[in-house]
């Protein structure tokens, strides 16, 4: 078996149960975004290439003994997975330091959650209810079976690419399904690694060959790999545009879909609120990962009589927070992931102060930093829920402060916008916030705090933050089609 160190020059792939060479006439040169420098090389793979891992996870699904697996050997190879996961972590969260830009802490979090993703979905199979007797009006027995859906094609985010991954990984080969697993082009390198386990697995007869296939591609690839008609399911996060491209294309043969897209999050600050307790998860929240997350607090609602309080409260929160290496375990905000992100989020900035909106800290880059794609937490007031700085996705350390004169007008705002994905309320009584809660139309919304995704409950979006759920049972649930089966009398 060939192996690979995480960095240096990639020319193989890994398709049905080995190495491969790619054929892709593209070499990607992956970029630190902290240095500038180049770490590595990938070469890209072909559509052909593509076509190829398709068929693997097919045949591999129709012929292969995956999915009849008890569910009891599928988590046996969960947590295989889980166990060099978590042997190789240090080296999974450097990588995803060189590669993203990661403060060192995060990337290691992200090595936590995957395993605790996979070992998650290994106890939920061995307890499922995979078939389920149940009566008819008229007496008689129907079995229902819950089966896996068939080969998957799982495309990562490059905020992300190893949790996300792993997130879509997990629940697939939990249910049963093979997959095409896909990293982003900027950053494939950690998941690599994951490529790099699979074979091991299947070196030593745990895995069968072509459950997981791993292909690295741009957007040629990652259309053909959508249109195949070999890949039953598709599972994407990433922007909602591209997921409009993708769930028009899979609509053409009534393909299975899971999008987890965009998001433009609210937090509301009810007048009762402490503002101590307030102003760490909202400014975590909308700086975390740079501010490059989905699910980011990236609008903060306030009433009009206390928006200056917090606002100089979370002023002095944001000057506190370190941008600069993240391999330092002192840093809270990294670089962003690439010199087009980071020339997206300084022409936002620029946009809203041509909107009217007015800087009170951040704004540029940081003058220590000469090298870089650093941009620094960003607190904007005076916005207004209409302007686009309020309306798009930035995707980086921007925060926008907008003030309501009553809670039913806060709700309005909250409401006011194409994305439903994450959101929080803040206030004394939690129960108050429940409520204010339940008006919100968003997937997941936090109460006094800032939660995105957990393992044992659904994550995902409503509106055209996407389609379908991730974590817990609802996650393993997408990757299943259920059967009745009528039994005579």
């Amino acid at each position: 078996m060939t192996t690979f160190k995480s960095l240096g020059e990639r020319e193989q792939t890994f398709v049905g149960g080995r190495w491969r060479a790619a054929t892709g006439d593209r070499v990607l040169q992956i970029v630190d975004p902290s240095t500038e420098e180049v770490i590595a090389s990938v070469r890209e793979n072909s559509t052909a290439d593509v076509a190829a891992a398709a068929q693997a996870a097919r045949a591999a699904f129709d012929s292969g003994p995956w999915p009849d697996f008890e569910p009891a050997q599928r988590a046996a190879v969960l947590e295989a997975f889980a166990e060099r996961v978590e042997a190789r972590g240090d080296e999974i969260a450097d990588t995803l330091v060189s590669e993203i830009g990661a403060p060192l802490t995060m990337a290691r979090g992200s090595v936590r959650l995957a395993t605790t993703f996979l070992r998650y979905y290994a106890d939920l199979v061995r307890h499922y209810p995979f078939r389920e007797d149940r009566l008819r009006q008229d007496g008689t027995t129907t079995r229902i079976l819950r089966e896996p859906t068939g080969p998957v094609a799982a495309i990562a985010s490059y905020n992300s690419p190893f949790a996300v991954s792993v997130i879509k990984t997990a629940p697939a080969l939990a249910a049963g399904c093979t997959i095409v697993l896909k990293p982003p082009p900027e950053t494939p390198l950690a998941v690599h690694i994951l490529g790099e386990i699979a074979a091991e697995l299947t070196e030593a007869g745990v895995l069968p060959p072509g459950v997981l296939n791993v292909v690295v591609a741009g957007k040629e690839g990652s259309e053909a790999l959508v249109a195949d008609p070999a890949i039953d399911k598709i599972t994407f996060t990433g922007s909602t545009q591209v997921g409009r491209a993708i769930l028009a294309t899979a609509g053409q043969r009534i393909g299975r879909v899971t999008v987890e897209l965009g998001g433009k999050s609210a937090g509301i600050v009810l007048d009762d609120a402490d503002l101590e307790q307030v102003v760490a998860p909202l400014v975590g929240g909308g700086t975390v990962n740079t501010g490059q997350a989905c699910f980011g607090l990236t609008r903060v609602l306030v009433s009009e009589r206390r928006r200056d309080e917090l606002v100089d409260a979370m002023k002095a929160r944001i000057e506190t927070l370190v941008v600069g290496d993240p391999r330092d375990p002192a840093t809270t905000t990294g670089p962003l992931a690439g010199a087009r992100h980071l020339e997206r989020v300084q022409g936002y900035v620029e946009l809203a102060r041509s909107e009217g909106a007015r800087v009170v800290v951040g704004g540029g880059r940081p003058a220590h930093l000469a090298k870089g794609y650093f941009f620094e937490p960003t607190l904007l007031v005076d916005v207004d829920n209409s302007s686009r700085v309020a309306r798009e996705e930035i995707f980086g350390p921007v925060i926008s402060v907008i003030t309501y004169r009553d809670l039913d007008e806060a709700v309005s705002l909250a409401n006011d916008s194409i994305y439903g994905l994450g959101g929080a309320v803040f206030a004394a009584d939690p129960e108050r916030a429940f409520e204010v809660a339940r008006r919100i139309r968003t997937g997941t919304v936090a109460v006094n705090g800032f939660v995105g995704s957990h393992v044992t409950t659904p994550f995902g979006g409503y509106k055209q933050s996407g389609m379908g759920k991730e974590g817990g049972v609802e996650g393993l649930e997408v990757f299943l089609e259920a059967k009745s089966v009528h039994m005579p009398t």
